[in-house]
């Protein structure tokens, strides 16, 4: 049984939904979701056993009794989770339950929250939670070098990279049709792109400042964005006075389209593990 919050749209989602879609072929796997998000909306429509459990907010622990039936009546091995909200409500079903815990390392936990309030309580608390995890998954060698560095159990992690699936035929608009759908004038400027969701860890204010650095030199380039989050305001503020040379795309749910029209990709993070964007780039 894998566990996911249900809003996630970046990295974690396009991991999830690449083991889902291999580990089907030869076990019974199901997902269970608490928030009718990006992850949730999108998993609808695939062949996958999906059950929904709503929470009210992070704390609300009403899942926990669920999740425990569903692992008790239908005699799943393993629960396997997948985030802050996700380890947050596998930590109340440790002891309860009789089969291993595991929860994969998508990104620096400690850098997960950015406000002052949200790293007080909620990078505290999944500090907490992902200690109490039987074993760890993380997508790189160096998530794996900092747990144990934290005083992780080496014997408890194993590094699973992220990949994608070299058979599928990436599909994609045309420039031209992408243009079109974004507005875009076809002009001739360099096309410079960043592709991830609007949080503080991502340092999209840094593509702004190295954008605006360009511009002053060279008019002839255009910066994209393809995401959505909470900083977005700040951000479009960032570009007051030189919007004509940015254009923010929001959540571009066929991501090949967005990198098939940009001339340049850019990753600006202050963490990464083995990002998606690279890959798909």
């Amino acid at each position: 049984m894998h566990v996911i919050s249900g809003g996630d749209s970046g990295g974690a989602k396009t991991h999830v939904f690449a083991l889902l879609d291999e580990l089907k072929k030869y076990i019974g796997v199901k997902v269970v979701c608490f928030v009718d998000g990006v992850f949730y909306r999108e998993i609808k429509e695939k062949d996958i056993d999906l059950v929904f459990l709503k929470q009210k907010n992070r704390l609300d622990l009403s899942v926990v009794g669920g999740i425990k039936k569903i692992i008790e009546e239908e005699g799943f091995d393993i629960l396997h989770v997948h985030g802050a909200r996700a380890n947050f409500v596998a930590s109340f079903l440790k002891g309860r339950i009789n089969i291993p815990i595991i929860t994969t390392m998508h990104s620096d936990y400690r850098l997960d929250f950015d406000t002052p309030y949200k790293k007080l309580v909620f990078t505290n608390l999944n500090r907490i939670a992902f200690r109490l995890m039987d074993y760890y998954v993380a997508v790189s060698n160096d998530f794996k070098n900092r747990l144990i560095h934290r005083g992780f159990r080496p014997n408890t992690i194993y590094t699973i990279y992220n990949g994608i699936d070299f058979e599928q035929e990436p599909q994609f608009q045309s420039k031209e049709e992408f243009a079109k759908r974004f507005n875009i004038p076809q002009d001739g400027k360099t096309n410079i792109g960043i592709i991830g969701r609007f949080d503080k860890v991502k340092s999209h204010d840094v593509f702004i400042k190295a954008a605006l650095l360009v511009l002053k030199e060279n008019k002839n380039a255009r910066f994209l964005f393809a995401g959505e989050g909470p900083l977005e305001n700040t951000l479009k503020a960032m570009t007051k006075g030189y919007e004509e040379h940015f254009v923010f795309c929001g959540f571009v749910k066929d991501i090949y389209s967005f990198i098939n029209f940009i001339d340049i990709n850019v990753l600006t993070s202050k963490s990464e593990s083995f990002p998606y964007v690279l890959l798909e780039g």
